[in-house]
């Protein structure tokens, strides 16, 4: 089996794993307890993987609010910040190709009498800077623009995006879901005009059921108002109740690391493998078309129109030889969203699979799949005709 859906989740990375053996069978104690050794030492443990991802993303150790995920954390950050607001009608401005935990946070928010903009893309899933500046009001609160797209692999400008808009109102919170972008791209999170981003550990070679909101304070290093999510426990600075995952976050600080290590060979690898993906398809048979061929992208991510063919038989059809998928694990029962707000119309999006790739991903890989594609494709076009 080769797997093409980097995007979805990743491999765990064997060190990883090594190194959360031990808290899931012997250092099983609550971190939040007291005095006894598997408390202190689990704790240690925590601080340390915090420390980890502080390093790895360029942020202070107490801007990290350790969550389940990105998911969580885009819905703690968004509701968050919008509850705490002094906003008599607070205003959200986002775009229409955001993550589903995104989509869904804003219409919640909707039913709830806030305000929210959705703003348009081009057909590489780029928003135009002078329609975010025009739908920047004296009420908005939020605005929250994905740093990288899961679907399209679109890596927008985001110190360019903070910038307009912390020069129209410094009151303005700006986040970002950088789920797609962490590990794939460097973030000094520091340098960048970002109020809040979120991530995921599966992401990046990491365990599932992780990840993190990390929120700037300001120069006095005060946290900005935000409601937390979960209530009931002192977790988290307050800000987030429940016991901490110790071995998930353990194995979240040793992917960091890694990924920080290894960040510069594995952006090349995967550019690598994007220009031969490119390379094998254009000498193929299929009749295909990238949706976002700009070149501001992630090159892991690849959406491909296969004309004249439904992606849910090619997919299938794949299904024993290639892993490859639609698009978003999270919203594959319907339509993709994405597709159709970079133009694609019902019959291309039903043509439309996205190959995606990672570190242990190899040429041969790459090669097999694209034969594996030809096949498939080959013989489906040949029944539709």
């Amino acid at each position: 089996m080769i797997y093409l859906d980097y995007a979805a989740t990743t491999p765990i990375d064997p060190q990883v794993y090594e190194d959360m053996k031990s808290y899931l069978l012997q250092q099983y104690g609550n971190p939040n307890g007291k005095y006894y050794t598997q408390a202190i030492e689990t704790k240690n443990a925590v601080d340390n993987a915090r420390e980890r991802v502080a390093k790895f993303l360029k942020c202070q150790m107490d801007e990290l609010i350790i969550t389940s995920g990105a998911s969580e954390a885009n819905n703690f950050i968004i509701k968050g910040i919008v509850d705490a607001s002094e906003q008599t009608n607070p205003h959200i401005v986002t775009t229409q190709i955001e993550h589903s935990s995104i989509l869904a946070t804003c219409k919640f928010l909707e039913k709830r009498g806030c305000k929210v903009t959705y703003l348009s893309v081009d057909d590489n899933g780029q928003i135009e800077l002078d329609d975010l500046r025009n739908a920047l009001t004296e009420e908005t609160t939020l605005v929250s623009i994905g740093w990288g797209n899961n679907e399209i692999g679109t890596l927008v400008d985001i110190q360019a995006i903070g910038n307009l808009i912390k020069n129209v109102s410094s009151q303005i919170f700006f986040h970002t879901d950088a789920t797609q972008a962490v590990g794939k791209v460097p973030i000094n999170f520091s340098k960048v005009n970002v109020d809040a981003l979120s991530f995921s550990a599966h992401k990046f070679y990491g365990p599932k059921g992780v990840g993190g909101a990390v929120i700037k304070r300001d120069k006095d290093g005060i946290l900005p108002k935000i409601t937390p999510l979960i209530h009931g426990g002192e977790q988290e600075m307050g800000l987030r109740g429940g016991t901490s995952a110790v071995a998930n976050i353990v194995g979240m600080g040793k992917a960091a690391e890694i990924a920080d290590k290894d960040l510069s060979v594995t952006i090349k690898h995967i550019e690598k493998l994007y220009r031969f993906l490119i390379e094998e398809l254009q000498k193929s048979s299929i009749s295909f078309k990238v949706n976002n061929f700009g070149s501001d992208r992630l090159f892991g991510i690849v959406s491909l129109t296969l004309y004249g063919v439904s992606n849910e038989l090619i997919i299938k059809a794949l299904a024993s030889d290639v892993a490859v998928s639609a698009g978003s694990a999270c919203s594959a029962t319907k339509p993709s969203h994405v597709l159709s707000a970079i133009g694609l119309n019902k019959d291309e999006i039903r043509s439309t699979i996205r190959v995606s790739f990672g570190k242990y991903t190899e040429v041969n890989d790459i090669r097999n799949s694209v034969k594996a594609i030809e096949k498939v494709y080959e013989k489906f076009r040949v029944i539709k005709s």
